[in-house]
């Protein structure tokens, strides 16, 4: 069932952030980490939050799975790995490349139509190869470039025009964000543009969570269910290979997973518990860190999750400390698996 009524818009302010993480060095906090955490149970009630989780922010990339629920609902025909791959903030491998041709061919189009910003790899090993080779910026490599062709797929198939299919007036865009007001359950606060070109909505951080809860927990064959099930399947097309988040998403059964630019990270598990996450600062180091131990808040076995205890802190090459998530967030039995 859709919202029929979002709620207002979150307020527009300076959030009100805490200390989410501290970065320690041989026992001593070195650094504090601020931002916000919000944790849903499987009825959508909050269990845990801190920080600021009802002021505007921007999603950045974590509204992707919103984004591919949002062109399903209005006929995109894509399953499976491409589908995976239009909700993606890829690495720039070969097979994002290619999937993308494959998006751009089933729609009759090219590389051409495209118009999200040219790019190099987003994974660092890629990119890397791409220099060596000599290899340029290409609209293919960008990492939304996914969900671009996708967009113009939706376009296409509804008969809506191309070449300003990023507008924020477009009927593409339109209908997205009446999609993030139905899954978030609030009404947009602001529009601007995103890195990629495409418009970005600000919502809250307890909006993001709720509407991945939905998605997580939506009937298969419903699109919300569909995404659901492109992304646990193809946890590498939503992301690349050695990425954090679809190793979550392979060490937690069910879970789907999204992060995005500026220290945002949501994920979801099929009974609808919910995290979200923002780190003010945008520091990735901190991310994954505070979703795990947002996760175990939400009831995910801590096993599951020593390898997203934060990277090592090194000091002469030695381990010396690491990023903790803080005492109010951070659970006693995650702090003793790490």
């Amino acid at each position: 069932m859709h919202h029929t009524s979002p709620a207002d818009a979150p307020v527009v302010r300076e959030p009100r952030h805490e200390p989410v993480a501290h970065l320690i060095r041989g026992g001593v906090v070195e650094g504090v980490h601020y931002g916000s955490v919000v944790v849903l149970d499987a009825d959508g009630q909050v269990t845990f939050r801190l920080g600021d989780i009802e002021a505007a922010f921007h999603p950045r990339s974590a509204v992707k799975p919103v984004q591919a629920v949002a062109m399903l609902r209005a006929g995109l025909p894509l399953e499976g790995e491409l589908l995976s791959l239009a909700g993606a903030s890829h690495s720039g491998e070969e097979r994002h490349i290619a999937g993308t041709r494959r998006i751009l061919a089933l729609a009759g189009l090219t590389e051409d139509h495209l118009r999200n910003v040219p790019d190099m790899p987003f994974d660092p090993v890629v990119r890397d190869a791409w220099v060596r080779e000599g290899r340029t910026p290409s609209r293919l490599a960008q990492n939304c470039s996914g969900k671009h062709a996708a967009m113009l797929w939706t376009a296409k198939l509804n008969g809506w025009s191309l070449e300003d299919y990023l507008d924020p007036s477009h009927p593409l865009q339109r209908t997205v964000r009446d999609t993030v007001e139905d899954l978030t359950g609030h009404r947009v606060a602001r529009v601007t543009v995103d890195g990629c070109g495409a418009p970005l909505f600000s919502i809250s951080l307890h909006g993001l969570a709720r509407a991945l809860s939905r998605i997580a927990s939506a009937a298969p064959g419903t699109p919300e269910g569909r995404v659901a099930g492109a992304m646990r399947e193809h946890a590498e097309m939503a992301s690349g290979a050695g990425r954090d988040v679809a190793a979550l998403m392979r060490a937690v059964a069910g879970l789907i997973a999204k992060d995005g630019f500026e220290g945002v990270q949501v994920a979801a598990l099929p009974d609808g518990r919910a995290i979200a996450v923002k780190i003010a600062d945008g520091a990735n180091r901190a991310r994954i860190p505070v979703a795990a131990a947002a996760l175990v808040r939400a009831g995910v076995d801590p096993a599951l999750l020593t390898q997203f205890a934060g990277e090592p802190l090194l000091g002469g090459g030695e381990p010396v400390g690491r990023v903790r998530p803080v005492r109010a967030l951070d659970p006693a039995d995650l702090t003793a698996c790490a």
